[in-house]
C-alpha cells in the first residue's frame, strides 16, 4: 500500500503556539515523516522554524524561540508570588506596554495618543521578529522542499486569502512576517507590490487549503492542532466575555467546517463507489469515466488536537507570554501527542474509503477523553 503523505496543520493563536510545539516534539519521538507544514500566524512561525531546520535541530530550534520570547522581565516573575490570573494578566499588560523580546516593541510614535489621526499603521514594530526569523530559520533549506510549506496571509486592498507555499513560490522570510502580521498590532507586509496581513483575519486555520491542493489521487494523514476551542462555557465576567469571543472567532469553527467538507467528499466517493457498480457499457462512456474519477478520493485521515486553556488563563491568554505559561503550554502540547500515540486504538478506522476525522480532547476534571471522531465516515 502507498505510504500516505503526512502534513502537519497548524492554527494561529499568539502565545498559545508553545503548545503545538510541544506537541511536534512528542510527534517526532513515535514518527519522523512530516511531509508537509501548514500555518497561520504563530502557527506560520511554528512551521517555518521546523521546515527550516534539519530534523535534528528543529526542537532545539523551536524551544530557542519560547525561550527568547518569554525571556523579558515581566516574563519571567515567579508563579508563587502571587494569584495566576492576576500574574497572568499583569505579565500580558506588561507585554503589551513593553514589548517581547525577539518579538515586537512598541513604536515610538504616539499612536494610541493620536488615535485614529497618527500616521502610524501598527501599534508595534515587528521589526526583533524579522531578526529573529533569520537568525533562527534557514529558508535556503525551505526553497529545497524536502519538506512542503504554506503559510496562509490576506491580502490587504482585495480581502481575499493567499497561501505562500514553496512549491509556487520563493519563501523568505516577509513570507512568514506576513503571515503572523495581525492588525492594529501589527502592520502589513509588502510583497511584490501587495501588501498583506495575518491570514487569522480570514480564517485561522490552514486545513481548507491542504485538503483543496493535495492530489485526491494520494492518501493523506492530518494532524491538526488548533489553539482556540469554539465550545466552552456561558460567560460570567467581562473578561470571560472577550476570551469566549475570541475563542469563537479564532476558532475558525473548526469541527463544523472539517465534518461538512468530510460530509461532503464522502457522498462524492460514495457516487463513484456506486458508479462502479454500474454495467460495463455505462462504465466506459467518457462522461461517467470523467465523473468517476473527479469524484473518486484516496483516504484522508484528520487527527484534531485542540488546546484546552487552564481556569487561570483568561482574555490576554494569546499574548501572555510569560515563561511558567510558555512551560505549561509547551508541555500540555507533548502530553496530550503523547497520549494519542500511546492509545492507537483511539484511531481505528470505521472504513478505509473519504474521510475519517478523529476529534481527540485532553484529559481533566470534569472532562472524558472522546476516542474516535466526532465525524467518522
Amino acid at each position: 500500500m502507498e505510504t500516505a503523505t503526512k502534513a502537519l496543520v497548524l492554527q494561529g493563536g499568539g502565545a498559545l503556539g508553545a503548545y503545538q510545539a510541544g506537541v511536534y516534539e512528542a510527534l517526532i519521538e513515535s514518527d519522523n515523516q512530516l511531509d508537509w507544514v501548514a500555518g497561520v500566524s504563530i502557527g506560520a512561525i511554528n512551521a517555518a522554524l521546523i521546515a527550516g531546520n534539519a530534523p535534528a535541530q528543529r526542537v532545539a530550534r523551536l524551544a530557542e524561540f519560547w525561550q527568547q520570547v518569554s525571556s523579558g522581565p515581566a516574563q519571567n516573575i515567579p508563579t508563587f508570588w502571587g494569584d495566576r490570573a492576576w500574574l497572568n494578566q499583569w505579565s500580558a499588560a506588561s507585554a503589551a506596554m513593553v514589548g517581547i523580546p525577539g518579538f515586537f516593541r512598541p513604536r515610538a510614535e504616539p499612536a494610541l495618543l493620536l488615535g485614529g489621526s497618527a500616521h502610524v499603521l501598527s501599534y508595534y514594530d515587528p521589526e526583533p521578529l524579522k531578526a529573529t526569523l533569520e537568525r533562527l530559520v534557514d529558508f535556503e533549506r525551505i526553497n529545497r522542499k524536502d519538506v512542503r510549506l504554506s503559510v496562509g496571509a490576506v491580502n490587504v486592498r482585495s480581502g481575499n486569502s493567499i497561501y505562500f507555499d514553496n512549491t509556487t513560490h520563493k519563501i523568505g522570510v516577509e513570507h512568514i512576517m506576513a503571515s503572523a502580521a495581525l492588525p492594529p498590532g501589527f502592520p502589513p507586509v509588502q510583497i511584490e507590490g501587495e501588501h498583506y496581513w495575518d491570514g487569522g483575519i480570514l480564517s485561522n486555520t490552514p486545513l481548507q487549503y491542504v485538503l483543496d491542493s493535495f492530489p485526491r489521487t494520494r492518501r493523506l494523514v492530518v494532524l491538526q492542532v488548533d489553539l482556540f476551542n469554539a465550545r466552552g462555557p456561558l460567560p460570567t465576567t467581562f473578561s470571560e466575555v472577550i476570551e469566549r469571543q475570541k475563542d469563537i472567532g479564532y476558532s475558525s469553527r473548526t469541527r463544523v467546517n472539517t465534518n461538512a467538507l468530510a460530509a461532503n467528499i464522502n457522498v462524492q466517493q460514495a457516487v463513484a463507489d456506486l458508479i462502479r457498480k454500474l454495467p460495463v457499457r455505462l462504465r466506459v462512456d467518457p462522461a461517467v469515466a470523467k465523473l468517476q474519477e473527479h469524484l473518486t478520493h484516496q483516504p484522508v485521515d484528520i487527527i484534531h488536537l485542540i488546546y484546552r486553556d487552564k481556569p487561570y488563563e483568561l482574555d490576554s491568554k494569546d499574548y501572555e507570554f510569560s515563561r511558567a505559561m510558555v512551560k505549561e503550554h509547551w508541555e500540555a502540547g507533548a502530553r496530550d501527542m503523547r497520549n494519542t500515540t500511546a492509545h492507537p486504538e483511539w484511531l481505528q478506522k470505521a472504513t478505509d474509503n473519504g474521510i475519517t476525522t478523529f476529534d481527540l480532547t485532553e484529559p481533566g476534571p470534569g472532562r472524558v477523553r472522546h476516542p474516535g471522531a466526532e465525524s467518522k465516515k
